[in-house]
């Protein structure tokens, strides 16, 4: 344990310094699973949370094929040439099957990859729900504290389900290629609603004008909704990112959206709400774990699901048998 401990303290001096083998490292210490690691990396990521938070951060989600990774490269190459650091966490879809992941962002980000003021990360779901890894919070406080200074998180892309990543970022942009109007029109709930801009890319060649349609029903499909929830109109742009026409618009959009958030105090309700969210993620998880370890209850779980499964038993009153027999009383 000294020496896993020293480890943990390399791995601290190392993310102070910027070294972005160890940040690696480092993320590769927090995606652990391994119970030993656990406590570890809880103790590097306390160790490098008050360097951590100053970041900017910023979700790109969207369908699959819509251009979330070839956006991410040219709009990472525009921040570092602006003078900043960015890192990426891309979050690739895990299978059903093997639990692998394609993991391929890397190599379509190419250009941003070669830059020295850049790291690129890419992760697998684990086929967690809303987007994002289970980790993707702990790994943005290691990126903030090996001193990026701009953190995007590109999602799984899997629709309406992207939820939590708008959760842990400060501005969540929805990409959405032409011809997505009438969808989105008539979309009242879920991805939508938390988007704080939306960019219609491929904005390019014969779909150009379809992508201004695109942008102006949407725009007036969002102005009614946001004007009924009494709450901002949300921006939206059109870009080509192939052609990488539109991207400093959609960055200075970002950058906008985040100081009137600041001026309104908005934006440390969100960090502050994320930070919440973070510890009952990580209550309901751990709890469910270990209660699910204790002895018998896998088998009676099991029991349950047949019943379940054979229509014998509906499932709340499976539920609570199975939670009474654990507080020992009587179903």
């Amino acid at each position: 344990m000294a020496d896993a401990r020293r480890d943990v303290a390399r791995l601290a001096t190392g993310l102070g310094a910027g070294d972005p083998l160890e940040l690696a490292r480092a993320i590769t210490l927090v995606e652990s699973e391994r119970p030993e690691d656990r406590e570890l990396a809880e103790e590097l990521v306390e160790a490098v949370l008050p360097r951590a938070g100053a970041s900017l951060r910023v979700a790109v989600s969207g369908a699959p094929g819509v251009g979330k990774s070839t956006l991410i490269d040219a709009l990472g190459r525009h921040v570092v040439d602006g003078g900043r650091t960015i890192a990426v966490l891309a979050v690739d879809p895990s299978s059903q099957i093997t639990g692998g992941s394609v993991l391929g962002d890397k190599t379509r980000m190419s250009r941003l990859a070669a830059t020295k003021r850049s790291f690129i990360r890419p992760s697998p779901s684990g086929g967690v729900l809303g987007g994002v890894a289970r980790r993707t919070r702990e790994a943005i406080t290691l990126c903030e504290g090996a001193g990026f200074d701009t953190v995007v998180v590109e999602t799984v892309g899997v629709g309406q389900s992207e939820l939590e990543a708008a959760s842990l970022v400060d501005v969540f942009v929805l990409l959405v290629a032409p011809g997505a109007g009438d969808e989105l029109q008539g979309m009242k709930r879920g991805i939508v609603e938390v988007a704080d801009v939306v960019a219609v890319n491929k904005a390019d060649g014969p779909d150009r004008e379809r992508a201004e349609q695109a942008a102006v029903a949407i725009s007036n499909a969002l102005g009614l909704f946001s004007r009924s929830a009494g709450g901002r109109a949300t921006p939206v742009v059109t870009l080509s990112a192939l052609e990488e026409r539109g991207v400093p618009e959609l960055w200075t959009t970002v950058e906008a959206t985040v100081g009137e958030a600041k001026a309104r105090g908005a934006h440390a309700t969100r960090r502050s709400r994320d930070r919440l969210a973070w510890f009952r993620g990580e209550l309901e998880r751990t709890l469910r774990e270990r209660w699910l370890a204790r002895t018998g209850v896998g088998e009676k779980l099991a029991e349950l699901e047949r019943l379940v499964e054979a229509g014998s038993v509906a499932p709340s009153r499976a539920v609570r048998l199975l939670v009474d027999e654990l507080d020992g009383r009587p179903g």
